[in-house]
This record gives C-alpha cells, sequence and structure tokens, in this order.
C-alpha cells in the first residue's frame, strides 16, 4: 500500500519542525535580564515558582525546574511566553517581548534548568 503524497508531507513536516523546535537559538544572558525584568516576580530567582508576587496569586507559577515544565519541548515554553496559560496568571508576552527576546528568555530557563532527556 502506497502512503499518499500529502500524507507522507505532513509526516516529515511535523517531524521536521519537532526537531527544530528543540534548537535553542536564543542568548542565554540576555535570556536572564529579560527573565529577571519580566518572570521572576512570578516564577522567583531560582525558577521554582516562589517569585514575590506568586504569594498573591490564585494558580501558583509553575516550578520551571519540575519534571513536568522540563519534559515540555521548547515549543510547548514558546506558546505558553507568546499566548499565555489559559485559566492562570500567565498572561501573554506577545507585543512585549520580541521573538528574540523569548528565544533568549528560553535559552536562559534551559541553561538553568535543562529539558529531559530520554532514550
Amino acid at each position: 500500500m502506497k502512503t499518499p503524497p500529502t500524507l507522507a508531507l505532513l509526516f516529515v513536516a511535523f517531524s521536521t519542525s519537532v526537531v527544530l523546535a528543540q534548537v535553542i537559538r536564543g542568548d542565554s544572558k540576555a535570556g536572564q535580564s529579560v527573565y529577571e525584568q519580566q518572570c521572576l516576580r512570578c516564577h522567583g530567582a531560582n525558577l521554582d515558582g516562589s517569585g514575590p508576587d506568586s504569594q498573591d496569586l490564585i494558580v501558583q507559577p509553575a516550578d520551571l525546574r519540575s519534571q513536568i515544565s522540563r519534559s515540555k519541548t521548547d515549543w510547548e515554553l514558546l506558546v505558553a511566553i507568546s499566548n499565555g496559560v489559559l485559566f492562570s496568571p500567565m498572561h501573554s508576552f506577545r507585543g512585549k517581548l520580541t521573538d528574540e527576546q523569548m528565544l533568549d528568555v528560553l535559552s536562559y530557563i534551559r541553561s538553568i534548568s535543562p529539558p529531559n532527556i530520554t532514550s
């Protein structure tokens, strides 16, 4: 049975995008500065979700060092940074940060708390 060309093309496009999404192209030094200005108040200096504003939130900020956060793909984290997270205090940074700044923040987060490597 022959695979329809559109199905094969979709598979290749999806596989490629997943692999490319895991290539962090940001500058972690620049990301640290953006993180400290925009993220630290909720996510904390240690990325553990215990920033100074976190005590006032009903839904606690994500612990970016946790197994759950570390297992998310770069793409998933970028979507959360860009679009926010529904039913949580995590708001959208689209329009507030450039794409480059979002990649920088992601690079900083990954440099402190690298993603899980599964075999």
